[in-house]
């Protein structure tokens, strides 16, 4: 099977967890694991990755440099997508040795100029903040902030991926047999100007929609969306809370998850359901296990 499997944020920070390099390193460590078990059960595989909380550092750390020359988030996006590409290569190739090709892919992805999320920013960003904090940034940075479960964080536009532009590429990738990483942070998002070349722009891309349009145009048998939490969760942390083990595309789309959090995997595993292929939300040590239809939520 081909499997694009989607990691994450957790799988390089944990929440409240500094961004440190040795974090990350620890964290990527047990994220290769269970994808070297993917790989080792004879499958192909494809990984993505989130970024939310090493672009944020980024940012902030470009405006404590000097605010007028901070980089975009575009440029934020593809420095992050090669770090992040870097760890995820690098332990890959300790745990499953020199037999196997691995690659890091920048990828560029077309979003709509028009879009209308860039009108309304919700995709999180950076480390949580008290409320205090968060307004403070805000005023020094002109940030937009939302409340994340009993923090605050920034939130920036999230449109819509509408095509991979380097898809050609990665196509070439998984023609020679590599296991390729890409799409890093949901990709990098540009538009296409009225001249007909592209530019990136100020924003970030939800990595679970891009994932799940990769694992389309691909032609993927398989897409997983690893969090860490087992399952979906009807009443999560609530007291009549307990795990669903099957869902179809329309109840996966209709279920009431916050925004910021679950909602986003239940919509891309749905759209991808409803290509006839194999769909899975769950933990991602469980990324075997859920390829084999013994843990996670699989979406039909």
């Amino acid at each position: 099977m081909l499997v694009v499997a989607a990691l994450g944020g957790n799988a390089l920070l944990r929440r409240g967890e500094d961004v440190t390099a040795d974090n990350q390193r620890t964290n990527v460590k047990r994220a290769v694991r269970a994808l070297a078990d993917i790989v080792r059960a004879g499958h192909r595989l494809v990984v993505t990755h989130g970024n939310g909380p090493q672009i944020g550092l980024l940012a902030l750390q470009n405006n404590a440099y000097d605010a007028d020359k901070a980089f975009p988030l575009d440029i934020l996006g593809a420095e992050s997508e090669g770090m992040i590409g870097y760890l995820l290569e690098q332990e890959l190739e300790n745990q499953l040795g020199e037999g196997y090709a691995v690659a890091t892919l920048l990828t560029q992805i077309v979003v709509d100029a028009d879009d209308p999320h860039f009108d309304n920013p919700s995709k999180f960003i950076g480390p949580v903040y008290d409320k205090e904090q968060a307004e403070k940034l805000t005023q020094r940075h002109g940030w937009t902030i939302a409340k994340d479960g009993a923090n605050w964080r920034r939130v920036v536009p999230s449109p819509e991926p509408k095509n991979i532009q380097d898809l050609k590429v990665v196509k070439i990738l998984l023609e020679q047999q590599v296991i390729t990483i890409c799409i890093g942070g949901g990709g990098i998002p540009i538009v296409r100007q009225k001249d007909g070349t592209y530019t990136g722009v100020e924003a970030v891309i939800d990595k679970d929609a891009a994932s799940a349009l990769l694992a389309e145009q691909v032609n993927a048998d398989a897409l997983l969306l690893l969090t860490d939490v087992a399952a979906v969760y009807q009443d999560f942390d609530g007291p009549s809370e307990r795990a669903i083990n099957q869902m179809t595309a329309s109840e996966a789309e209709e279920f009431d998850a916050p925004e910021g959090s679950m909602r986003p995997k239940l919509i891309a595993a749905a759209r991808f359901a409803r290509q006839g292929r194999f769909s899975a939300i769950g933990a991602m040590e469980d990324a075997l296990g859920m390829l084999q239809g013994t843990a996670g939520t699989h979406i039909s």
